[in-house]
């Protein structure tokens, strides 16, 4: 840790600018790769994280999985979808148990974990029985296993979150190439 200071302490004030705008840089490099991504792939949110083992076996917990959700491309029984329920921050991993297509177009859609021994109207929002497109964040398309796992372990331990944060922030600010 005195190193860093140490290191911190030699450089002068252009080096200090140059570093932050670096860490600056690849900041806002993240958020426009985040922000391709969702053009690209037509979901809310492109990567998403298993945080239970309602999956299981398809998919255990911190599977690391990429989605997409083109309006084209109709759901359908057995897809993998994410979806996300009003009055509910974190969206839901299950696969699709029964649709019903109405003739105007609309679709109303019933999911259940595979691990699961009943369906999810238990973990919708009160009083809806099925769930809407509109509610699908995305559908699987791939996934890696368990690389997700540091997600749930900074979420489970914030300071550890806020450690590798700060590690990484002083890596950045003192390294000089």
């Amino acid at each position: 840790m005195l190193e860093f200071l140490d290191d911190i302490k030699r450089m002068n004030k252009r080096q200090l600018v140059y570093q932050a705008l670096n860490f600056g840089m690849i900041v806002s490099s993240a958020l426009m790769i985040w922000k391709g991504l969702m053009v690209v792939t037509g979901s809310e949110s492109p990567i998403v994280v298993v945080l239970s083992g309602s999956m299981e076996p398809a998919f255990h917990r911190g599977d690391l999985l990429f989605l997409t959700n083109h309006k084209e491309d109709p759901v359908r029984v057995g897809d993998i979808v994410v979806f996300k329920v009003e009055g509910r921050d974190i969206p839901i991993v299950h696969r699709v148990l029964k649709l019903h297509e109405k003739e105007d177009g609309s679709v109303k859609i019933l999911t259940k974990g595979d691990n699961n021994s009943v369906d999810d109207r238990g973990l919708y929002a009160p009083g809806q029985l099925w769930l809407n497109k509109k509610d699908i964040v995305g559908r699987a398309r791939g996934f890696v296993p368990y690389v997700g796992i540091v997600t749930i372990l900074m979420n489970d331990y914030p300071k550890l979150k806020y450690a590798v944060l700060g590690c990484l922030g002083l890596f950045v600010l003192v390294h000089r190439e």
